[in-house]
């Protein structure tokens, strides 16, 4: 996966065809739930991960230096409104990292977690696209609510995924870690346990892996955000930004605003690629007119205070065309 490149007109077309026949970005997930009692519920086809094999991130000609991002959400209770928002954004996302120049090749997969004890549906996952694909991929995502109300959910399910069924290129060709950000707001649970990725994958695991294992696995490809928005149930839970602050340090971040998801992303992923520093990255913010800046500014405080200038595109935000420029710099 990963060919083509992302068009704003293909996706406006889409959304205008969906308007025009009065459906949303997220039919599969919309006619699932309102037609069909909860205990058939099941993954659209292409994000089911029974089976799975990998999900790769590949370098080719078109995209010679691939860069593998995964965005993926808990989308039980409060958190089903998070794909929704980032989906209305997509153009948003892509302009600051191409067109500002943040990345030149981001191949991104989107996925979805909620707890394996009790939902019907709990690990989602796309594939990584560089073209409008990726937005197919997020509008078959079910919405599933649910969750276990013990403050906790299956994220370490989405860390085995990550770490076990995926090959990028970015890391095994040039040594580069790709992004994995995981958005949601309870806890994971300690372990691995293998009856859930047998029931979940079907690989046979015997025995758990404890979190921190997979973790370290995952580290090793990925650098691992989590993101806790604003309006979600457990914002500011001290147990819980506890729990992940101790796994991932400083790379927890609080947004205050759910609006911002995507600008949150784009500056994340721009300042670890020493393409901007935070303030540069407001500066692109105020220059395509985003009022996220106060709240991307707070949740990044921190990180912007690892990174520098290294460089920046003075490339224009969007290309009416489609079309996207090239021209970053990584990091090392």
């Amino acid at each position: 996966m990963g060919s083509g490149t992302w068009s704003t007109n293909v996706y406006g077309a889409a959304a205008n065809y969906r308007a025009a026949a009065g459906t949303s970005a997220f039919d599969y997930s919309d006619r699932t739930t309102a037609s069909s009692p909860r205990h058939t519920w099941t993954a659209h086809t292409s994000l089911d991960p029974k089976g799975l094999t990998t999900r790769e991130s590949r370098d080719s000609d078109e995209h010679p230096t691939s860069l593998a991002i995964s965005v993926i959400f808990d989308v039980t209770g409060s958190m089903r409104s998070v794909p929704r928002v980032l989906q209305t954004k997509l153009p948003e996302l892509f302009g600051l990292l191409l067109r500002k120049g943040y990345v030149a090749h981001p191949q991104i997969l989107f996925g979805a977690v909620g707890d394996a004890t009790c939902d019907r549906v709990p690990l989602q996952l796309g594939q990584f696209e560089s073209d409008n694909r990726m937005d197919d991929d997020l509008g078959n995502i079910l919405l599933e609510g649910g969750g276990g109300g013990q403050m906790t959910e299956s994220y370490e399910l989405a860390l085995y995924a990550m770490a076990r069924h995926t090959s990028i290129d970015c890391h095994e060709q040039r040594g580069r870690r790709g992004y994995l950000f995981l958005i949601g707001d309870e806890m994971p649970y300690g372990k691995v346990k293998a009856r859930e990725v047998r029931a979940v994958f079907g690989d046979h695991l015997t025995e758990d892996i404890p979190l921190t294992t997979i973790l370290a696995e995952v580290r090793q490809k990925f650098d691992v955000y989590f993101i806790v928005p604003a309006g979600a149930t457990h914002v500011g839970n001290t147990a819980v930004l506890g729990t992940w602050r101790k796994l991932l340090g400083q790379n927890v971040i609080e947004l205050d605003d759910l609006g911002a998801v995507c600008e949150t992303l784009a500056l994340t992923i721009g300042l670890g690629e020493e393409a901007i520093d935070l303030a540069a990255g407001l500066d692109d913010l105020a220059d395509i007119g985003s009022d996220a800046g106060e709240s991307v500014g707070k949740a990044l405080a921190t990180l912007g205070r690892e990174h520098g200038t290294v460089a920046r595109s003075s490339a224009p935000l969007i290309d009416a065309t489609g079309d996207t420029g090239a021209g970053a710099t990584t990091r090392l």
